[in-house]
């Protein structure tokens, strides 16, 4: 899968418009996280507000990032290898990208047109993708 010029754009374009309500977007993020999956809070010892923080940075390197994702690839394959260690498991990043699309939604409204939802669904995939090799390598080590 590739990401194309149109689906950047309409990531970079629709995340600037999230960034002024980051806080408010983590929030939310991590409260239907936590309803699809009560058992998710477990995995989460420390400041939400700070975790929250984490999230959204990590979300706007991605986003800002996509025209050059050559550089994100260490950091992702890292990310995903660390999530070994917080006991996340394969089946739990479809519940990840469930809860960020609706947040995504619930953010932009009626600006969250199906062609957005689609081109974070495609970025989505692929950086799933590489963090899924950072796990694999990490076992394999």
């Amino acid at each position: 899968m590739a990401i194309t010029p149109e689906q950047i754009k309409l990531v970079s374009d629709s995340w600037r418009k999230v960034v002024p309500i980051s806080s408010t977007a983590a929030e939310l993020f991590y409260n239907k996280l936590f309803e699809l999956n009560p058992e998710y809070k477990k995995l989460f010892s420390g400041d939400m507000q700070e975790q929250g923080r984490k999230l959204m940075s990590m979300i706007n390197m991605a986003a800002t990032s996509l025209d050059n994702l050559e550089v994100m690839i260490p950091a992702l394959k890292n990310l995903g290898a660390r999530h070994i260690d917080y006991g996340v498991v394969e089946e739990d990043y479809a519940v990840a990208a469930e809860a960020l699309l609706w947040t995504l939604e619930k953010g932009l409204g009626d600006e969250f047109t199906p062609e957005v939802k689609l081109a974070w669904v495609e970025v989505y995939t692929v950086l799933y993708g590489i963090m899924m090799e950072g796990v694999q390598e990490a076992k394999e080590a």
